[in-house]
Protein backbone atom coordinates (compact mmCIF):
# COMPACT_ATOMS: atom_id res chain seq x y z
CA UNK A 1 0.00 0.00 0.00
CA UNK A 2 1.33 3.35 -0.78
CA UNK A 3 -0.05 6.92 -0.05
CA UNK A 4 -2.13 8.09 -3.06
CA UNK A 5 -1.53 11.87 -3.30
CA UNK A 6 -4.79 14.15 -4.35
CA UNK A 7 -3.93 17.16 -6.19
CA UNK A 8 -6.37 20.31 -7.58
CA UNK A 9 -6.60 21.01 -11.44
CA UNK A 10 -3.44 23.75 -11.09
CA UNK A 11 -1.29 20.86 -9.66
CA UNK A 12 -0.58 19.54 -12.68
CA UNK A 13 3.27 19.15 -12.53
CA UNK A 14 3.55 17.58 -9.63
CA UNK A 15 1.25 14.30 -11.23
CA UNK A 16 3.12 14.71 -14.10
CA UNK A 17 6.53 14.43 -12.11
CA UNK A 18 5.28 11.42 -10.86
CA UNK A 19 4.49 9.99 -14.60
CA UNK A 20 7.94 11.13 -15.39
CA UNK A 21 9.17 9.06 -12.62
CA UNK A 22 7.45 6.01 -13.32
CA UNK A 23 4.17 6.32 -11.58
CA UNK A 24 0.44 6.17 -12.56
CA UNK A 25 -2.15 8.57 -11.78
CA UNK A 26 -5.54 8.82 -11.76
CA UNK A 27 -6.48 11.41 -14.81
CA UNK A 28 -10.04 13.29 -15.80
CA UNK A 29 -11.44 12.88 -19.48
CA UNK A 30 -14.31 14.15 -20.50
CA UNK A 31 -15.93 10.27 -20.99
CA UNK A 32 -14.53 8.39 -17.52
CA UNK A 33 -11.21 9.16 -15.14
CA UNK A 34 -8.60 7.04 -16.67
CA UNK A 35 -5.39 5.12 -14.91
CA UNK A 36 -2.65 7.05 -17.12
CA UNK A 37 0.76 5.73 -17.44
CA UNK A 38 3.63 6.43 -19.77
CA UNK A 39 3.21 4.82 -22.97
CA UNK A 40 6.85 4.39 -23.19
CA UNK A 41 7.74 3.20 -20.05
CA UNK A 42 6.88 -0.26 -19.81
CA UNK A 43 7.41 -0.91 -15.59
CA UNK A 44 5.21 2.07 -15.50
CA UNK A 45 2.39 0.16 -17.96
CA UNK A 46 2.65 -2.95 -15.70
CA UNK A 47 1.86 -0.70 -12.69
CA UNK A 48 -1.86 -0.01 -14.45
CA UNK A 49 -2.49 -4.23 -14.54
CA UNK A 50 -1.38 -4.78 -11.43
CA UNK A 51 -3.55 -1.81 -9.72
CA UNK A 52 -6.46 -2.54 -11.59
CA UNK A 53 -6.49 -6.48 -11.45
CA UNK A 54 -6.73 -6.40 -14.99
CA UNK A 55 -5.60 -9.01 -17.31
CA UNK A 56 -3.15 -8.86 -19.42
CA UNK A 57 -4.41 -10.26 -22.90
CA UNK A 58 -7.09 -6.72 -22.51
CA UNK A 59 -5.33 -4.01 -24.73
CA UNK A 60 -4.99 -0.32 -23.05
CA UNK A 61 -5.79 3.09 -24.92
CA UNK A 62 -3.19 5.40 -26.05
CA UNK A 63 -3.92 8.63 -25.36
CA UNK A 64 -2.30 11.62 -28.01
CA UNK A 65 -2.06 15.57 -27.92
CA UNK A 66 -1.66 15.82 -31.65
CA UNK A 67 -1.65 13.75 -34.95
CA UNK A 68 2.06 14.10 -34.72
CA UNK A 69 1.96 12.17 -31.57
CA UNK A 70 -0.23 9.55 -33.55
CA UNK A 71 2.15 9.33 -36.33
CA UNK A 72 4.52 8.08 -33.31
CA UNK A 73 1.82 5.42 -32.38
CA UNK A 74 -0.28 3.95 -35.85
CA UNK A 75 0.95 3.30 -39.66
CA UNK A 76 -1.03 3.18 -42.19
CA UNK A 77 -3.75 6.08 -41.39
CA UNK A 78 -5.90 6.38 -43.59
CA UNK A 79 -7.38 9.67 -45.61
CA UNK A 80 -11.20 8.50 -43.72
CA UNK A 81 -9.23 8.32 -40.47
CA UNK A 82 -7.61 11.44 -41.17
CA UNK A 83 -11.00 12.60 -41.79
CA UNK A 84 -12.86 11.65 -38.19
CA UNK A 85 -9.79 13.20 -36.82
CA UNK A 86 -10.41 16.34 -37.82
CA UNK A 87 -13.92 16.21 -37.50
CA UNK A 88 -13.97 14.11 -33.94
CA UNK A 89 -10.89 15.20 -31.90
CA UNK A 90 -10.13 16.10 -29.41
CA UNK A 91 -13.40 14.08 -28.20
CA UNK A 92 -14.74 10.81 -27.28
CA UNK A 93 -13.74 9.27 -30.35
CA UNK A 94 -10.54 6.11 -30.29
CA UNK A 95 -10.03 4.61 -33.93
CA UNK A 96 -7.91 1.37 -34.01
CA UNK A 97 -5.07 1.39 -36.28
CA UNK A 98 -2.17 -1.15 -37.42
CA UNK A 99 0.53 -0.46 -34.70
CA UNK A 100 4.71 0.76 -34.66
CA UNK A 101 7.03 -1.59 -34.09
CA UNK A 102 7.40 0.81 -31.02
CA UNK A 103 4.46 0.24 -29.76
CA UNK A 104 4.84 -2.00 -26.52
CA UNK A 105 3.21 -5.22 -26.98
CA UNK A 106 1.79 -4.72 -22.96
CA UNK A 107 -0.22 -1.76 -24.83
CA UNK A 108 -1.63 -4.11 -27.34
CA UNK A 109 -1.73 -7.30 -25.79
CA UNK A 110 0.57 -8.37 -28.67
CA UNK A 111 -2.05 -7.97 -31.50
CA UNK A 112 -0.42 -5.58 -34.41
CA UNK A 113 -2.82 -3.63 -34.02
CA UNK A 114 -2.99 0.21 -30.83
CA UNK A 115 -6.07 1.91 -30.66
CA UNK A 116 -5.49 5.71 -30.13
CA UNK A 117 -7.53 8.74 -29.17
CA UNK A 118 -7.17 12.46 -29.02
CA UNK A 119 -9.16 13.40 -25.56
CA UNK A 120 -10.76 16.48 -24.69
CA UNK A 121 -10.63 17.44 -21.42
CA UNK A 122 -7.92 20.09 -20.84
CA UNK A 123 -6.24 18.95 -18.10
CA UNK A 124 -5.83 15.21 -19.81
CA UNK A 125 -4.05 17.08 -22.48
CA UNK A 126 -2.22 19.59 -20.45
CA UNK A 127 -0.68 16.51 -18.96
CA UNK A 128 0.72 14.90 -22.72
CA UNK A 129 1.78 18.13 -23.47
CA UNK A 130 3.81 18.50 -20.62
CA UNK A 131 5.31 14.65 -20.47
CA UNK A 132 5.91 15.29 -24.00
CA UNK A 133 4.86 11.40 -24.66
CA UNK A 134 1.68 9.52 -25.17
CA UNK A 135 -0.19 7.72 -21.82
CA UNK A 136 -1.95 4.59 -21.86
CA UNK A 137 -5.17 5.13 -19.88
CA UNK A 138 -7.50 2.76 -19.02
CA UNK A 139 -10.66 3.43 -16.70
CA UNK A 140 -9.66 4.43 -13.23
CA UNK A 141 -11.17 1.55 -11.22
CA UNK A 142 -10.89 -2.06 -10.30
CA UNK A 143 -11.20 -4.46 -12.98
CA UNK A 144 -15.04 -5.15 -14.45
CA UNK A 145 -16.31 -2.51 -11.64
CA UNK A 146 -18.26 0.48 -12.21
CA UNK A 147 -16.34 3.36 -14.35
CA UNK A 148 -15.33 6.40 -11.94
CA UNK A 149 -16.53 9.90 -13.28
CA UNK A 150 -15.78 11.41 -9.85
CA UNK A 151 -12.60 11.43 -7.62
CA UNK A 152 -14.31 9.88 -4.96
CA UNK A 153 -15.19 6.93 -7.34
CA UNK A 154 -11.91 6.52 -8.05
CA UNK A 155 -10.47 6.03 -4.55
CA UNK A 156 -12.96 4.05 -4.04
CA UNK A 157 -10.86 0.87 -5.36
CA UNK A 158 -7.73 2.28 -6.47
CA UNK A 159 -6.83 4.28 -3.01
CA UNK A 160 -3.19 3.34 -1.96
CA UNK A 161 -2.71 1.40 -5.07
CA UNK A 162 -1.94 4.69 -7.35
CA UNK A 163 0.70 7.21 -6.87
CA UNK A 164 -1.98 10.02 -7.38
CA UNK A 165 -5.22 11.69 -8.35
CA UNK A 166 -6.02 14.82 -10.27
CA UNK A 167 -9.14 16.19 -9.11
CA UNK A 168 -10.62 18.17 -12.72
CA UNK A 169 -14.29 17.59 -11.64
CA UNK A 170 -17.17 15.35 -12.75
CA UNK A 171 -16.67 13.75 -16.06
CA UNK A 172 -19.40 15.55 -18.53
CA UNK A 173 -19.91 13.00 -20.78
CA UNK A 174 -19.81 9.55 -18.43
CA UNK A 175 -19.50 7.30 -21.02
CA UNK A 176 -16.21 5.33 -22.07
CA UNK A 177 -15.29 6.84 -25.81
CA UNK A 178 -16.43 4.88 -29.33
CA UNK A 179 -14.31 2.60 -30.44
CA UNK A 180 -13.98 2.27 -34.13
CA UNK A 181 -11.62 0.21 -36.18
CA UNK A 182 -10.04 1.90 -39.54
CA UNK A 183 -7.72 -0.82 -40.04
CA UNK A 184 -10.09 -2.42 -42.37
CA UNK A 185 -11.81 -1.70 -45.97
CA UNK A 186 -15.06 -0.57 -43.90
CA UNK A 187 -14.59 0.87 -40.97
CA UNK A 188 -16.33 -1.14 -38.01
CA UNK A 189 -17.70 0.13 -34.53
CA UNK A 190 -16.14 -2.35 -31.49
CA UNK A 191 -17.59 -0.22 -29.01
CA UNK A 192 -20.64 1.91 -28.74
CA UNK A 193 -20.28 5.14 -27.51
CA UNK A 194 -21.80 8.87 -27.67
CA UNK A 195 -20.29 9.22 -31.06
CA UNK A 196 -22.73 7.17 -32.60
CA UNK A 197 -23.02 5.43 -36.33
CA UNK A 198 -24.73 7.87 -37.88
CA UNK A 199 -22.50 10.74 -37.00
CA UNK A 200 -19.33 8.57 -38.38
CA UNK A 201 -21.35 8.14 -41.73
CA UNK A 202 -22.12 11.69 -42.17
CA UNK A 203 -18.77 12.54 -42.01
CA UNK A 204 -17.36 9.26 -43.99
CA UNK A 205 -20.29 9.55 -46.62
CA UNK A 206 -19.90 5.85 -46.16
CA UNK A 207 -21.53 2.97 -44.40
CA UNK A 208 -20.31 1.55 -41.04
CA UNK A 209 -20.66 -1.61 -39.62
CA UNK A 210 -22.23 -1.87 -36.26
CA UNK A 211 -21.99 -5.91 -35.26
CA UNK A 212 -24.22 -6.86 -32.65
CA UNK A 213 -22.11 -8.91 -30.93
CA UNK A 214 -17.86 -9.67 -31.62
CA UNK A 215 -14.96 -10.96 -30.07
CA UNK A 216 -12.17 -8.62 -31.41
CA UNK A 217 -10.07 -7.50 -28.43
CA UNK A 218 -10.66 -4.27 -27.33
CA UNK A 219 -10.44 -1.78 -24.18
CA UNK A 220 -14.08 -2.72 -22.52
CA UNK A 221 -15.07 -6.01 -24.79
CA UNK A 222 -15.86 -8.45 -21.78
CA UNK A 223 -19.16 -10.11 -21.28
CA UNK A 224 -19.01 -8.83 -17.36
CA UNK A 225 -17.95 -5.40 -17.05
CA UNK A 226 -19.00 -2.01 -15.50
CA UNK A 227 -20.48 -3.88 -12.38
CA UNK A 228 -21.46 -2.38 -9.51
CA UNK A 229 -21.43 -4.10 -6.16
CA UNK A 230 -25.17 -4.39 -5.92
CA UNK A 231 -26.74 -7.37 -8.42
CA UNK A 232 -28.64 -5.44 -11.09
CA UNK A 233 -31.44 -6.58 -13.39
CA UNK A 234 -32.10 -4.78 -16.68
CA UNK A 235 -35.72 -5.50 -16.58
CA UNK A 236 -38.86 -3.31 -19.05
CA UNK A 237 -41.08 -1.48 -17.01
CA UNK A 238 -44.23 -4.01 -16.57
CA UNK A 239 -41.25 -6.58 -15.27
CA UNK A 240 -40.65 -4.31 -12.41
CA UNK A 241 -44.15 -3.33 -11.74
CA UNK A 242 -44.58 -7.40 -11.44
CA UNK A 243 -42.12 -7.42 -9.24
CA UNK A 244 -42.41 -4.74 -6.71
CA UNK A 245 -45.34 -6.93 -5.46
CA UNK A 246 -43.01 -9.23 -3.67
CA UNK A 247 -39.27 -7.79 -4.23
CA UNK A 248 -38.30 -5.23 -0.96
CA UNK A 249 -35.19 -3.17 -0.48
CA UNK A 250 -34.70 -2.56 -4.09
CA UNK A 251 -33.17 0.56 -5.76
CA UNK A 252 -35.03 1.14 -8.81
CA UNK A 253 -33.04 2.87 -11.61
CA UNK A 254 -36.34 4.37 -13.73
CA UNK A 255 -37.27 7.11 -16.84
CA UNK A 256 -40.71 6.18 -16.74
CA UNK A 257 -43.26 7.18 -14.58
CA UNK A 258 -44.41 3.91 -12.23
CA UNK A 259 -45.93 3.46 -8.99
CA UNK A 260 -43.57 3.58 -6.21
CA UNK A 261 -43.69 0.96 -2.96
CA UNK A 262 -42.48 2.53 -0.07
CA UNK A 263 -39.74 -0.65 0.39
CA UNK A 264 -37.78 0.52 -2.50
CA UNK A 265 -35.35 3.42 -3.39
CA UNK A 266 -36.36 5.23 -6.39
CA UNK A 267 -33.72 7.33 -9.03
CA UNK A 268 -35.47 8.75 -11.82
CA UNK A 269 -33.09 8.87 -14.38
CA UNK A 270 -33.12 11.26 -17.78
CA UNK A 271 -35.25 10.51 -20.61
CA UNK A 272 -32.82 11.78 -22.75
CA UNK A 273 -29.69 10.13 -23.67
CA UNK A 274 -26.74 12.70 -22.84
CA UNK A 275 -28.03 13.29 -19.56
CA UNK A 276 -28.74 9.38 -18.80
CA UNK A 277 -25.39 9.03 -19.70
CA UNK A 278 -23.83 11.25 -17.93
CA UNK A 279 -25.27 10.27 -14.85
CA UNK A 280 -25.22 6.75 -15.57
CA UNK A 281 -22.22 5.56 -13.32
CA UNK A 282 -22.54 7.80 -10.50
CA UNK A 283 -25.65 6.51 -9.89
CA UNK A 284 -24.43 3.34 -9.49
CA UNK A 285 -21.73 4.60 -7.12
CA UNK A 286 -24.79 5.94 -5.14
CA UNK A 287 -26.63 2.77 -4.60
CA UNK A 288 -23.83 0.71 -3.70
CA UNK A 289 -23.32 3.28 -0.89
CA UNK A 290 -26.44 2.37 0.30
CA UNK A 291 -28.19 -1.15 2.01
CA UNK A 292 -30.40 -2.15 -0.88
CA UNK A 293 -30.07 -5.49 -1.82
CA UNK A 294 -30.34 -4.90 -5.49
CA UNK A 295 -30.65 -2.99 -8.69
CA UNK A 296 -33.70 -2.95 -11.00
CA UNK A 297 -32.69 -1.11 -13.95
CA UNK A 298 -35.62 0.00 -16.41
CA UNK A 299 -34.27 -0.99 -20.04
CA UNK A 300 -33.52 1.90 -22.27
CA UNK A 301 -35.54 3.12 -25.57
CA UNK A 302 -34.88 0.94 -28.48
CA UNK A 303 -33.06 3.54 -30.46
CA UNK A 304 -29.56 3.45 -32.10
CA UNK A 305 -28.41 6.57 -30.54
CA UNK A 306 -28.83 4.86 -26.72
CA UNK A 307 -27.06 1.79 -27.34
CA UNK A 308 -23.72 2.46 -25.96
CA UNK A 309 -26.01 3.04 -22.40
CA UNK A 310 -27.96 -0.35 -23.31
CA UNK A 311 -24.36 -1.65 -23.82
CA UNK A 312 -23.11 -0.55 -20.55
CA UNK A 313 -26.13 -1.85 -18.68
CA UNK A 314 -26.00 -5.17 -20.44
CA UNK A 315 -22.51 -5.92 -19.42
CA UNK A 316 -23.24 -4.85 -15.68
CA UNK A 317 -26.53 -6.54 -15.42
CA UNK A 318 -26.78 -10.06 -14.09
CA UNK A 319 -27.56 -12.57 -16.92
Amino acid sequence: MMQTKYFKFDQIKEAVDLLKGGDIVALPTETVYGLAADAKNEDAIKKIFLAKGRPSDHPLIVHIDSLDMLNECAQEVSLQAKKLAEHFWPGPLTMVFKKRESVSNLITAGLDTVAVRMPQHPVMLEVIKMLGRPLVAPSANAHKKTSPTKPEHVLKTLDGKIAGIVDGGICSIGIESTIIDMTKETPVILRPGSITAKALEQVLKVKVQVPFDHNQKISGNMKIHYQPEKPLFLLSLEQIENLLHTESNVAIMHYSDLDKQESCVYYKMSSKRQDYAKDLYATLHAIDATTVEKIFVETPPLLNEWSDVKDRLLKASKK
